[in-house]
């Protein structure tokens, strides 16, 4: 029998006694959605995540790890703290064997299980302010945000609502008003924050939240960048709404849109997080100065507007429409053309965001149509949260790596844990400014997209599988079904 196959019987057979121990095997999906948020970006690097185990309530959680460094085992167990977060509460390293690593941790697991405790008091809940209720009303049900209010009344966004409590333990609100915004007329900005938030743990970086701005700093342990959340949100005074279908438009109209209002309420957006009007601007603050500052939008202009905007997003940033065609001998030809302005009922603004004065201070944007609400449900159902009778599907365009393909291809998968995976950072891209004050280095960012406009052409880095806009099919069963 060869190693792989040996090592797979002997997991199986622990597996077949976990039960009568009070323990289960979890799946990385559920131990992620879990312990990521508490787990240091330098474990990463010096050792691989192998094996996750749990007590059968999941009051104690428990990992097996390969050190890469001396190439041997180590182990965590991790319980709840005051605040509910999973921290460390035994551990074991330095082990010689796999089996036996394995073995000690389904010990210690099964030991603290059958002691009957569900809380690991660490003694520094008070000198933190990592923590966050969202879904207790601290508001008139009136006042509700109607994603807000479906979220609280349908059980078919509780995977959205279970992972989001799991990753609130870890949150800390520097403003004060985090959760009644989310609750009310700021869903949209404060969800996009939250999906930054979980991209950038996911992406092992260690992620602070500064007191005066901006949103997030982040760093790779060398480099530091700051990122400001921007949304889009709808023109003039117009209410949210909330519908389960998309608003459809001709490509016609979408075309026109793409030409003219799209561009201009982009450049709204973001202008107005460039001039911080009555306020320094961010890269003047004193923590931020010498430091890349990215600007990460997000178009919710109106229902699922996302799905089909981030076309206009590129050319108003460099200030270039992308085109191709064939030659004689069917080869995809892609050239670049020149905007100079972009004009919408009467209202003109200059192409180029990354050419317009004080944007050389502006490192880069990210975009992706992926930061809602449909994420959080997916990512949450993929970790075992929410009701068992319901399903999603997922179909979308993808970019299609075949060199001379011009337009993306389709893609369709049922949501269901074991079945596929997603991860926080599909779909998402960064725009690199040419003319940046202080660069990015891409790598630190490996798991996105990344675009540069490099010889008047914009060149591209895009992952094996790269979403650009999906819709997620919600459906409940009923006895009936």
């Amino acid at each position: 029998m060869g190693e792989a196959k040996r090592r797979a019987a002997l997991r199986s057979a622990e597996a077949d006694g976990l039960g009568a121990r009070g323990l289960k095997a979890m799946s990385r999906e559920r131990y992620n959605a879990f312990v990521g948020w508490t787990r240091s970006p330098l474990i990463l690097s010096i050792g691989t995540e192998l094996e996750f185990f749990a007590s059968a309530g999941e009051s104690v959680i428990g990992v097996l790890i390969h050190d890469l460094i001396d190439d041997d085992y180590s182990y965590v167990v991790l319980g709840r703290d005051e605040k509910s977060r999973f921290r460390c509460v035994d551990l074991n390293a330095s082990i010689p064997s796999m089996d036996a690593a394995r073995s000690e941790l389904l010990n210690a697991l099964a030991k603290l299980t059958q002691d009957g405790k569900e809380a690991f008091p660490q003694g520094d809940a008070a000198d933190d302010r990592a923590g966050v209720d969202l879904f207790t009303p601290v508001t008139n049900e009136q006042k509700w945000h109607p994603s807000f209010k479906i979220m609280q009344s349908n059980d078919q966004w509780s995977p959205a609502r279970g992972i989001l409590a799991e990753m609130m333990h870890h949150f800390v609100d520097v403003d004060g008003n985090f959760v009644e915004q989310f609750q009310t007329t700021g869903f949209d900005a404060r969800l996009w924050e939250l999906y930054l938030y979980a991209y950038m743990v996911e992406e092992g970086l260690y992620v602070e939240r500064p007191d005066s701005a901006p949103d997030f700093s982040v760093s790779d342990g060398g480099q530091r960048v700051f990122v400001e959340a921007v949304t889009v949100g709808p023109t003039g005074n117009v209410a949210p709404v909330h519908q389960a279908l998309p608003m459809f438009r001709s490509d016609e109209e979408i075309a026109k849109l793409l030409e003219g209002k799209i561009p201009i309420k982009f450049a709204s957006a973001l202008h107005s997080k460039l001039t911080r009007r009555g306020k320094a601007p961010y890269w003047k603050l004193p923590h931020v100065e010498g430091h890349p500052l990215v600007f990460a939008i997000a178009d919710f202009h109106e229902n699922q507007s996302m799905t089909w905007t981030s076309s206009a997003l590129i050319e108003y940033l460099y200030g270039a429409k992308s085109h191709f065609s064939y030659d004689a001998d069917g080869q995809l030809i892609i050239g670049e053309t020149k905007l100079e302005s972009h004009e919408f009922e009467g209202k003109k603004i200059p192409s180029g965001f990354f050419l317009q004065p004080d944007s050389e201070n502006i490192s880069a944007v990210l975009f992706t149509s992926s930061g809602t609400i449909s994420k959080f449900n997916r990512m949450g159902r993929l970790a075992g949260f929410g009701i068992e009778k319901m399903t999603l599907m997922r179909v979308g365009v993808c970019h299609d790596h075949d060199p001379n393909a011009a337009l993306p291809k389709r893609f369709a998968r049922q949501i269901e844990p074991g079945q596929c995976t997603e991860t926080w950072a599909e779909g998402l891209s960064m725009f690199h400014n040419p003319n940046a004050a202080h660069p990015i280095d891409p790598g630190m960012f490996p798991s996105i997209a990344h675009h540069r406009l490099i010889d008047g052409q914009i060149r591209s880095l895009i992952p094996e599988f790269h979403p650009y806009s999906s819709l997620t099919i919600n459906i409940k069963f009923t006895d009936e079904n």
